[in-house]
């Protein structure tokens, strides 16, 4: 058996089955063994960087590995900043990469470039597997770390002769299955006991909190503790909660903040947060401030990083939460028991007749499903939906201001709606983006994947626009360009697309008739709104640096 089928072989019996990426001729082999490989599809974008994306969202979607593959050297370093994103998101996919020959390296043969130390700094392993009889060894122990303990990417680069080296006796072994952490049992029991002697608490929730919602809404209830979420967590708990307070962070909300910043609560339970810069509204000393501080996470690389944390509770949130849950009932807390009564401050948000970022926004959550996903972007649009658009459904909301690529919301809403092809999708993009990955709206095509694309056309770098008129009191000319045609762009591949000019244009009729095509349709939104975005501190905090 050649060992770019025996790779595609243990694959295969880890139930992959897809695999993104682009061919080419240093990974011919693998492509070639597909032929006759009917279970594993290949998804080919359009860009690598788009197939990163791609795998890393089908690996959260699924709750399992995914696969991502490129060529020797360009297609290799096109997937290195998917990597860092999976790697930032704690996504185990295995990124494969075509090498040159063994006895041609260092001889400049064509892309060549060992990008085994490139992968190394941005995944849990990276390996150059230089001869076939360590093929399987390799692929078995890259996957077994890629779902380990907190799941993340790892990087295997096969050379071109290797992939179409003979294996011989070939024997895979079963796929090994993740071994849950399991949180210190005594460590729970004194976190209970801490909990119970404070009233009132608030618990802070982020990204970490997504296979954990139910567990994370009975232990709130159980507290009867106010709810804050980071911008990575705006969609896991439903708008209509009583004690969901709302989002705390870049472009978050005032109540979040006044209840953090100046709430007599005694104690802060952090829930699947790392803490990092767009979560706690650019470090805030306030967040923590006197309050006794739980911090639980499967990643011990987070606590007391920036801010001292009393009690670190390592382990699977999930069953840290029942654990907790448990012994706060067997300490005799009970819903009846507790005493602190939410008050939700802020009116019901309507759109407006001003045709602006925000209505246009409000208005599609209107008219598309209220179990629809949304992938954003990277742009100004992003801090709209993070501070005004609703959580109808929980899991609805998939924002990566945590890495901040731009362009990963397209091939996010790929991956997305591969793994669950049942759930409604639409990805809120820009123009910027667009320009970076929106090719990929044709690989959705050429897939008939029904993904409405909402393209928010400023003809312009929206949030650098901003932001440098906030801190600079100046823009510089560059940041706006030329403005565009998307929708006659899509029209140009046989995408259904209709150009947004007017708040009106967004109706009903419109969102059925582009949601109902037979695979991909584009909205254009032609719009520069000079309103100042959301954004919070973030801008505050720039403007610190240089004075």
């Amino acid at each position: 058996m050649k060992a770019a089928r025996v790779v595609l072989e243990y694959l295969k019996a880890r139930e992959i089955k897809h695999i993104f990426g682009i061919p080419a001729g240093s990974v011919n082999a693998i492509f070639n063994e597909l032929y006759d490989m009917p279970e594993i599809t290949p998804i080919i974008a359009k860009h690598e960087g788009a197939a990163s994306y791609m795998a890393a969202a089908y690996a959260k979607y699924t709750n399992r590995l995914s696969v991502s593959i490129g060529c020797s050297g360009p297609g290799s370093t096109n997937l290195v900043t998917g990597a860092a994103n999976a790697m930032r998101e704690h996504l185990p996919v295995l990124f494969i990469t075509g090498a040159v020959p063994v006895n041609t390296v260092g001889l400049n043969a064509s892309q060549e470039l060992d990008v085994e130390p490139l992968f190394k700094s941005v995944t849990k392993y990276s390996v150059t597997i230089n001869n076939s009889k360590d093929v399987l060894k390799e692929i078995v122990k890259a996957t077994e770390i890629a779902i380990s303990g907190v799941p993340g990417p790892v990087h295997i680069a096969i050379p071109i002769d290797v992939q179409h080296e003979n294996v011989e006796n070939v024997e895979l072994p079963a796929p090994a299955k993740r071994e849950p952490l399991i949180p210190e049992l005594d460590t729970i029991k004194n976190v209970a006991k801490e909990l119970m002697k404070r009233e009132l608490g608030y618990i802070f929730v982020g990204q970490g909190v997504r296979n954990s919602v139910e567990q994370l809404v009975e232990l709130a209830e159980l507290l009867n503790w106010p709810i804050v979420t980071t911008p990575q967590a705006k969609g896991y708990i439903p708008e209509d909660h009583p004690l969901l307070v709302g989002v705390y962070g870049f472009a978050g909300h005032e109540t979040a903040s006044n209840l953090l910043n100046e709430g007599d609560g005694e104690a802060l339970l952090i829930v699947g947060s790392s803490l990092g810069e767009t979560a706690t509204n650019n470090y805030n000393t306030n967040l923590v401030g006197n309050r006794f501080s739980v911090q639980m996470d499967f990643d011990q690389s987070v606590f007391n990083r920036k801010y001292k944390i009393d009690m670190p509770v390592l382990g699977d949130i999930n069953l840290s939460l029942v654990f907790l849950i448990e012994e706060l009932r067997t300490l005799g807390l009970t819903k009846e028991s507790s005493k602190y009564v939410i008050e939700k401050t802020e009116a019901k948000e309507e759109p407006t007749e001003e045709y602006n970022t925000k209505n246009v926004l409000l208005n599609i959550q209107k008219y598309v499903p209220a179990s629809t996903r949304y992938t954003i972007d990277i742009g100004e649009f992003m801090s709209y939906i993070i501070h005004h658009m609703k959580v109808l459904e929980s899991d609805t909301f998939d924002i990566n201001v945590h890495f901040g690529a731009m362009g990963s919301g397209i091939g996010t809403a790929v991956g997305s709606i591969l793994a669950e092809p049942e759930r409604p999708v639409v990805c809120v993009t820009g123009d910027g983006c667009f320009f970076m990955h929106g090719m990929e709206i044709a690989t959705a095509k050429e897939y008939n994947l029904p993904i409405l694309f909402v393209v928010m056309n400023n003809a312009r770098l929206g949030m650098v626009y901003h932001g440098h008129a906030l801190q600079f009191k100046r823009t510089h000319p560059t940041f706006e360009q030329e403005p565009i045609n998307i929708s006659a762009m899509a029209a140009a591949m046989n995408i259904p697309s209709f150009r947004v000019n007017k708040l009106e244009d967004v109706n009903q009729d419109i969102i059925n008739e582009l949601m109902g095509a037979n695979g991909p349709a584009v909205l254009e939104v032609a719009l520069v709104d000079n309103n100042t975005p959301p954004m919070g501190d973030r801008v505050k905090f720039l403007s610190s640096f240089g004075k």
